[in-house]
């Protein structure tokens, strides 16, 4: 039998990190510290506030989820931002990719979410100005995938799975750049050396569809 490893713990923010840490979906201390820093419960429906620490994806309305805390704590991890970076992220949906982001850049980096569905961008733009980031903002994405004019991204993070990696988003990453994309169902780690990209991807993960 499995273990249920939320069994007898108070459902709050301390006890999903200590959850994500024993499960090894938090690594380091930086996320760590984000997690800590951003809750998730202030960026889930009030239908769904009694659920918000719990691991899974959770509805935020027009066919869209919150991304369970594991996979966001991974992509993290994996993604590997550091302070100053500028970050684009592919479909904020609630904001709290972008707000977690935002935490990992600092004043002196940036954060752009980008959002296809109008009422998401509302939601995540009110979600977001709970914490006081000048640094970050959600937009309405245009008709190109990505945000060329912006760019380049020293990370890019992709919230939504893509049948094949976009040609669009490789030529948004810096030189020496990483972006974190889902793949029908893996997640894929991409790294730029000049015109070089290497990939590589984790199975197991499933996703709602990138919207192009």
């Amino acid at each position: 039998m499995k273990k249920n490893l939320f069994a007898g713990r108070v459902l709050d923010n301390e006890s999903l990190i200590a959850y994500l840490k024993e499960t090894g979906a938090i690594r380091t201390a930086a996320v760590e510290d984000a997690f800590r820093a951003i809750d998730r419960a202030r960026f889930v429906r009030e239908a769904s506030k009694r659920n918000a620490y719990l691991d899974t994806a959770l509805p935020i309305g027009e066919g869209q989820t919150i991304s369970q805390p594991t996979v966001v704590a991974l992509c993290l991890e994996w993604l590997g931002v550091q302070k100053g970076d500028r970050v684009l992220d592919v479909g904020s949906g609630s904001g709290w990719t972008t707000a977690l982001l935002a935490h990992f850049v600092g004043p002196t980096g940036e954060v752009i979410g980008i959002e296809r569905i109008p009422e998401l961008v509302s939601f995540g733009s009110a979600n977001l100005a709970k914490y006081d980031y000048q640094h970050a903002h959600i937009e309405m994405a245009g008709q190109e995938l990505g945000k060329r004019e912006a760019a380049p991204y020293d990370r890019i993070l992709v919230s939504a799975a893509a049948e094949e990696i976009p040609d669009a988003l490789n030529a948004q990453l810096a030189d020496g750049g990483r972006m974190v994309i889902p793949i029908r169902n893996a997640i894929c780690v991409v790294e730029r050396s000049g015109d070089k990209f290497k990939t590589v991807c984790h199975e197991g993960f499933v996703f709602v569809p990138l919207i192009t």
